[in-house]
């Protein structure tokens, strides 16, 4: 594994909680954390700009205050979407700098500064991606790591099945890779690490978790639905995705025929971006095996117990190939 220092030894699964649109925020973070898993959010979910700050200084003191109880804690991570529309990046970036975030996830676009300013304090870039091309750019600018988005993710998602990408990517970079694509189970955990990754990375499992800052609909939604409830669409953001037929219904539209959306009209800007959408509800495929809403900290715990079961199982079936 090529896990970086700042992972070594602070988590109880190889996993990122990943940043998930209006529903990550602090508890959700601290509790992911605290359990052993890096927690995630958007900055941009921290509305207005200004109350990001009070966010990484809650988040900062929460979980100082949980490894002073002697609790192993891994740390947390914010997204920045990388954007030309996002015209908040600068003030969000130079407060992960302030509080000297561990770890910062980029989107939708490379910037050499982004990645200068998270460096200038000893910080790491993970950035995600939907195919090997993107891939290369974002580590010639100066990323740490990737973050592969295959197929069957919640939120915006590659379709390139995962055994793919990986394989493309380990080709030629042998540095931090966590693997996204309907994992909900610890046994998908394992696959994601057998095929090459160091990480997995976990979103729509944890829509369903007490802390999630979800409407109780949208949860609902998610334990009620599975990976035949899941729309590939640009319509909603610009950038293509994967949402909850259930919720598309909800809005009045047909998820059988929806409209194609321009991807020059995407906004990730202080107003919100697609605030029209609000109410129609991103998810991965991997929901399927998501049967209640639980604390996150429950989920975590599910995870690791499935891990170490599916490892062992795993274990006890390999077949050692003949000596000629």
């Amino acid at each position: 594994m090529t896990l970086p220092d700042v992972l070594r030894g602070r988590l109880s699964l190889p996993a990122i909680a990943s940043p998930m649109f209006i529903v990550s925020g602090p508890d959700l973070v601290v509790a992911q954390s605290s359990a052993g898993v890096v927690g995630s959010f958007p900055a941009l979910n921290a509305r207005p700009a200004e109350k990001l700050g009070d966010w990484l200084t809650e988040i900062d003191e929460r979980l100082a205050a949980a490894r002073a109880s002697g609790a192993t804690v891994a740390p947390y991570a914010v997204n920045q979407i990388v954007h030309r529309s996002n015209d908040r990046l600068e003030h969000d970036v130079a407060l992960c700098v302030e509080h000297e975030v561990p770890i910062v996830i980029t989107s939708l676009g490379a910037r050499e500064d982004v990645y200068d300013a998270v460096h200038s304090y000893g910080g790491i870039v993970l950035h995600d991606v939907i195919d090997d091309r993107f891939a290369h750019k974002a580590i010639d600018k100066g990323a740490d790591g990737l973050i592969a988005v295959a197929a069957g993710a919640g939120g915006h998602a590659g379709t390139t099945s995962p055994f793919a990408l990986v394989r493309e990517i380990r080709r030629w970079f042998d540095g931090p890779l966590a693997l996204s694509g309907a994992i909900a189970h610890g046994s998908s955990v394992l696959a994601a690490q057998a095929a090459g990754a160091d990480l997995a990375y976990i979103g729509s499992a944890f829509l369903a978790t007490e802390e999630a800052q979800a409407a109780a609909g949208y949860k609902q939604m998610v334990v009620d639905s599975s990976a035949s409830d899941i729309v590939y669409s640009n319509l909603f953001t610009g950038v293509h995705g994967n949402y909850l037929a259930g919720s598309i219904v909800a809005a009045g539209l047909d998820p059988t025929d929806l409209p194609t959306s321009d991807p020059s009209k995407m906004s990730f800007g202080s107003d919100g971006g697609a605030k029209a959408w609000r109410d129609v509800w991103g998810s991965g495929q991997g929901i399927g095996v998501v049967d209640a809403v639980v604390p996150a900290a429950e989920l975590v715990a599910r995870l690791t117990r499935e891990y170490t079961e599916a490892k062992a199982a795993l274990d006890a079936a390999v077949i050692t190939p003949a000596t000629v």
